[in-house]
């Protein structure tokens, strides 16, 4: 159990610099800013931020902007305690938060989860989400089961879209251009982004939006030749693979007085092309010719989102918000021969693979009780869930060869807050879930806030949540002459717990200059932990089963410092975590720490109409233990490290005729990372683990120019 000692003295500094900078400048009590930052996640009612009992992290538009994110991948990629990390030969991105991947938080959008071949808001690609129509995201971490049920163990990331505009129409048409490492053509190479956004205020109470993005990413090539490449030499196709991205989608919202409704329509659709690196020279020995041909595959993404929500108030007195959505994935997969001088398609098969289906209603009822210091929330939440087919095992079948599942959840929740004192409030909540393939599960929180003198605030969040087995721990059949990995219909839901302390202060140092400090410290655990266990050694045989847990402490800092036109942000992070790997005979439970480091420092030139901003991160070594055989051919864990790495990115925007006209120049990934050294991944059962992870493609550039047109402003709103 090792930690480099520099890391400890940097992050502890952090954290003592930031307080006691603070209040060696202020010796008196002085007012909180007031915060025009409204939240919404786990709130009973829209609310400024710091009225609100949980924690909530928000990442506003102009964030989004300055950075030019088109997806929230390119959004999340430097906050602290998550890391993604893309597959190069998949084209999906992974994600974890707190050591726990995105089995384990949820992914929603205007508090209705997203689906996913995997389940409903769990483990979502973040590549395929698009930030074109979004007004914030915000993240609370920690366990949310009662709040939004299963599979939220360590947090939830909710993404708030547009609703309304202060004119009564605009357009917004953007070009955004980047380079692939140093790679860059008009239509072969490079990342091509083309948008519209259209936004339009049909009377006082009705408002409607239209967006369409296309994002053409024509792949990696590094070493790589391409799919016109008709050599035999190991060097066709790509390093990353090139995948088209589109995304339309409709909103109309209609207010009136306090009754509000909305639809939303999202379709996106993505095509994923693989080519084979094998190529048969097909050569006719009498002509003397070739006609090379190549075994080559194309995979189609496709998700269409329906939503309704309506909220309003109920005899003067209780909130209510309820929302129906109905969602559906599916995966295609095509499989053809190549002519590769020709560009033809030969033996074209294609069919589908995978596919999803779910109806999903949420209701809340807030203000049941009319009092002044406790106010009482009830809800229920319903999905049912179908589908067959798994991303493991890749097969094309007739229709009535698919095996289709359900899952079906009925939950209900209820929550309080209640107000002590002027000071002090608590929200404890509990939740009850019944499926039709797990006993009923039982989730508890509570939740507190107390305030101190010196404008100082205290946050603790206690609270538990379930993971609920995915459709490939349950149902996968991946059986053949190499392979014999098997669901197991038996499972029961991962059990996760998590405590979070947050400490804050918000001290205005002076008209122009506000300084936060907020310090975390953190626990999650899980038992019950679902893993690929052997059943059988010879024939070698994979069975999912419920028998590991994992734990993690975490203390962290974040510091941000507003002086006039600067905002400087510095965070830091220590997190240990312990996977208890019963599933192997020699398990090992020792904690495995790693560090990180963010920081972010803008400016705003008023004059010039421009702003400029380095994001930097830090991720430190990763650990990991790793099985392994040794000298005497006996089973033994040894600590595999991932090396530690930087990443730098700089933006510059700059607005032109009132910003009519917007220009935005950027670096990503300044010290020209692609990838890091790993002995931390165990291989599977055919092959040893990789000995490099790819990060990146190195340093790229983009340049983006958007085009808005406003017409009549709204002088009343």
């Amino acid at each position: 159990m090792s930690l480099n000692k520099n890391n400890i003295f940097i992050f502890f500094s952090i954290i003592l610099s930031g307080f006691s900078f603070a209040q060696n400048i202020i010796k008196d009590s002085t007012a909180i800013e007031k915060l025009d930052e409204v939240v919404i996640t786990g709130q009973y009612n829209p609310q400024s931020a710091n009225k609100s009992i949980f924690e909530v992290k928000v990442i506003n538009r102009r964030e989004i902007e300055q950075r030019a994110a088109t997806n929230l991948s390119d959004l999340l990629n430097q906050t602290l305690n998550i890391n993604i990390v893309p597959n190069t030969s998949t084209g999906k991105t992974g994600v974890s938060l707190f050591g726990l991947d995105a089995q384990y938080f949820k992914i929603l959008i205007d508090n209705v989860p997203v689906i996913n071949e995997e389940g409903m808001g769990n483990n979502v690609d973040l590549t395929l989400i698009n930030l074109d129509d979004i007004q914030s995201v915000e993240i609370i971490e920690g366990a949310m089961g009662v709040q939004y049920g299963a599979n939220a163990v360590s947090g939830v990331i909710n993404i708030i879209t547009k609703k309304s505009i202060r004119e009564k129409t605009r357009i917004q048409i953007y070009a955004q251009e980047e380079t692939v490492g140093n790679e860059y053509e008009w239509f072969d190479k490079g990342r091509h982004i083309q948008s519209v956004n259209i936004s339009h205020n049909f009377t006082d109470d009705i408002f409607g939006n239209a967006t369409y993005t296309r994002n053409d990413f024509a792949g990696f090539w590094g070493d790589k030749q391409g799919k016109v490449y008709d050599k035999n030499d190991g060097l066709r196709g790509y390093e990353w693979l090139p995948k088209e991205q589109n995304n339309a989608k409709i909103l109309l919202n209609y207010k009136k007085d306090r009754f509000n409704i909305f639809y939303k329509f999202d379709y996106f659709n993505e095509s994923i092309y693989k080519a084979n690196s094998t190529v048969d020279l097909n050569e006719n020995a009498a002509t003397g010719t070739s006609d090379p041909l190549a075994l080559d595959e194309t995979f189609f993404n496709n998700r269409f989102i329906h939503n309704l929500n309506a909220n309003g108030l109920l005899r003067n007195r209780i909130d209510y918000n309820i929302s129906l959505s109905y969602q559906e994935q599916t995966k295609d997969l095509e499989t053809y021969t190549y002519r590769i001088r020709e560009d033809e398609k030969l033996n074209l098969k294609k069919g589908e693979y995978l596919s999803r289906k779910a109806l999903f209603s949420r209701g809340t009822f807030s203000n049941l009780i009319h009092s002044k210091h406790y106010r009482l929330q009830a809800g229920y939440e319903l999905t049912n869930e179908s589908g067959y087919g798994s991303p493991i095992a890749i097969t094309i079948s007739p229709d009535d060869d698919a095996a289709e599942q359900r899952l079906d959840n009925y939950d209900f929740f209820a929550s309080a807050e209640i107000e002590v004192s002027d000071k002090f409030s608590l929200r404890p909540g509990t939740r009850v879930s019944f499926t039709n393939l797990f006993d009923p599960q039982y989730v508890f929180s509570l939740s507190s806030k107390y305030l101190f003198k010196n404008d100082i605030e205290l946050r603790t969040v206690l609270g538990s949540a379930n993971r609920t087995p995915n459709y490939d721990e349950l149902y996968t059949y991946f059986v053949d002459v190499n392979h014999n990995v098997q669901g197991n219909p038996d499972l029961t839901p991962e059990h996760g717990l998590s405590a979070f302390i947050h400490l804050k202060k918000t001290s205005k140092l002076s008209n122009n200059t506000r300084l936060k400090n907020k310090i975390t410290a953190s626990y999650l655990g899980v038992n019950d932990r679902i893993e690929l266990t052997i059943v059988e050694q010879n024939p070698l045989s994979y069975q999912y089963t419920n028998i590991d847990s994992f734990k993690s402490f975490g203390i962290a800092s974040e510091n941000n410092l507003q002086f006039n036109q600067f905002n400087i942000q510095l965070g830091a992070s220590l997190l240990g975590t312990s996977k208890i790997l019963d599933s192997n005979q020699t398990p090992n439970d020792d904690f495995l720490f790693s560090f990180q480091l963010n920081s972010t420092v803008s400016y705003l030139i008023p004059k010039w109409k421009t702003s400029v901003a380095l994001y930097y991160k830090h991720t430190g070594e990763q650990h990991q233990f790793v099985e392994e055989t040794n000298a005497q051919g006996e089973q033994e864990y040894v600590k595999g490290t991932t090396e530690a790495f930087d990443w730098l990115d700089f933006t510059l925007k700059k607005s032109f005729l009132d910003k009519t006209l917007e220009t935005t120049l950027g670096v990503n990934n300044l010290f020209d990372i692609s990838s890091v050294e790993t002995d931390a991944i165990p291989g599977g059962a055919h092959d040893s683990g990789p000995e490099l992870i790819s990060l990146a493609y190195g340093r790229s550039f983009f340049l983006k120019l958007a085009y808005n047109i406003r017409l009549q402003p709204r002088n009343h709103q």
